[in-house]
């Protein structure tokens, strides 16, 4: 150990190897102490002098420089511990949301959007370094010609970055919240494209359904059925047995498998109850429209249905078909075949929905369009409730 000078107390300690250390002795709080500064020569003697100056210094102030370095380690520590990637959040966040997912396809599509967009961008960045121009750089390209996928991909930022702040991982302001963005970017509703399904006329569907009842195939009878009741393409294929009540004529489908996430009754007509009736089962599959090997058809299953027929018209957009017939040959309120399309969306909807569904009024608004739909031609849309004279049973 060899005093070096400048300083009080520094020292060079040379080992029998060779290596040469600096040490410093001092006292802290009445006791002798020695601190590491480092090997030299990676530590010039300057540098050792000035370090060991900064300690004494800090003795004279009443701090023990010992006590001080370890505090300062262990939060670096602990701040390497907390730094996750936005990558790395996205996948806790994801998991930690599992449960509120409708279904495994949901869960994926939520994950997918991030993976796909925001991935590329702030993937490997510190989610506490993520900031506004991250935000907008993934938004914009995108917010004017995708814009419903845009703003999906907003919220679930969002959610991530707000689930990273509460798990003490960044602080500050969430920069993927609306209130922040709509002051760089334009109202979704001012340049959303609306994308309409294709649909058949309302009045081709007596013709379409004599055809698709001529046609063989689960494929077939679930986009009979789809017709009927109504119903979206993944409420119809992941149909169970245990949903359908024959004896009540009711078809009762979760929330979890809805897209407004609420349980949604759908009263069923007599050609729909007879279709069930004779559909084969399947000894080991709970579905009511089955795959070969039991399990549930394919989101295709349907589209290639249409597709075979060589009809211009996807499954969804016979919702459309159903819901014009409603507004153009029937006098039925609007919210009942709003209710019956599982939308909730308006104050009336919404007070018939908490009171009784209208249940009673859609079994009659599907029994008529089950007889409009069984009419060799449009024209039979006399045996429905006209729009004009007598108001339809409700």
């Amino acid at each position: 150990m060899h005093a070096v000078g400048g300083v009080n107390g520094l020292y060079l300690n040379v080992k029998p190897s060779g290596a040469r250390s600096w040490i410093q002795r001092l006292k802290v709080g009445g006791k002798l102490r020695e601190l590491g500064l480092g090997s030299f020569p990676t530590v010039t003697l300057e540098q050792a002098r000035e370090r060991a100056r900064e300690h004494r210094q800090q003795v004279w102030d009443g701090i023990d420089p010992i006590a001080a370095r370890r505090a300062a380690q262990d939060a670096l520590r602990a701040a390497e511990a907390r730094r996750i990637t936005f990558d790395q959040a996205a996948t806790a966040c994801w998991r930690s949301k599992s449960i509120e997912f409708r279904n495994p396809k949901h869960a994926q599509q939520w994950k997918s959007t991030l993976d796909l967009y925001a991935s590329p961008v702030i993937g490997s960045l510190p989610v506490d370094q993520v900031e506004l121009a991250h935000i907008v750089s993934i938004l914009r390209p995108i917010w004017e010609t995708k814009t419903e996928t845009a703003s999906r991909l907003r919220g679930r930022m969002e959610t991530v970055l707000e689930w990273a702040r509460v798990s003490n991982y960044r602080s500050g302001e969430n920069p993927a919240k609306w209130e922040t963005l709509k002051h760089v970017l334009p109202k979704p509703s001012k340049v959303k494209k609306v994308r309409h399904h294709a649909a058949l006329p309302w009045q081709a569907l007596p013709g379409f359904m004599t055809k698709l009842r001529g046609r063989k195939g689960i494929a077939a009878r679930a986009l009979e059925f789809l017709i009927l009741t109504w119903a979206r393409s993944g409420e119809v294929r992941l149909a169970t047995w245990d949903e359908i009540d024959l004896k009540a004529k009711l078809w009762t489908i979760p929330g979890a498998r809805m897209k407004a996430g609420k349980q949604h009754r759908v009263p069923l007509s007599e050609p729909a109850v007879k279709l069930l009736k004779a559909l084969p089962r399947h000894e080991e599959s709970p579905y009511v429209f089955w795959a070969p090997r039991g399990g549930p058809l394919s989101d295709m299953a349907l589209s290639a249905v249409t597709r075979r027929m060589e009809v211009a018209a996807v499954p969804h957009g016979f919702r459309s078909s159903a819901k014009d017939w409603a507004r153009n040959s029937t006098s039925y309120a609007d919210e009942v075949s709003e209710l019956q399309l599982a939308h909730v969306s308006s104050d009336a909807t919404r007070a018939a929905y908490a009171r009784d569904e209208l249940l009673a009024k859609r079994q009659r608004l599907v029994r008529d369009w089950a007889k409009f739909c069984s009419s060799e031609t449009s024209a039979a849309k006399a045996s429905v409730t006209p729009i004009r004279g007598e108001r339809a049973e409700q």
